[in-house]
């Protein structure tokens, strides 16, 4: 079984490279989280926004980094962030071919 969590928030960048430049080894970092199996980054320079998409084997792990990074968007003045955790349906996804 595997879970999506869905984090997004008002972001006032960098954006693209310059983003990818500042936040490469907090990338790096996340690939240590416990039962993470990928992260998408998401951002919109438009709308100045920004957030991911994680996938997680097991709920708890989900949202226990839910909780630690809510607590390191504060530490960088985001205050508020929306979040949701969904079973991912895996049958149905590989229709697809995700690989998760």
């Amino acid at each position: 079984m595997s879970y999506l969590l869905q984090i997004d928030f008002k972001f006032n960048g960098p954006f693209g490279e310059e983003m990818y430049n500042q936040f490469k080894d907090l990338a790096e970092s996340i690939n240590l989280e416990k039962g993470l199996i990928t992260k998408v980054w998401t951002e919109s320079e438009e709308r100045k926004e920004a957030g991911g998409i994680y996938f997680f084997g097991a709920e708890e792990d989900a949202q226990q980094y839910l909780e630690m990074h809510l607590e390191r968007l504060s530490g960088f003045g985001i205050l508020e962030a929306n979040t949701k955790i969904f079973k991912v349906n895996e049958k149905l996804t590989g229709v697809h071919k995700a690989l998760i």
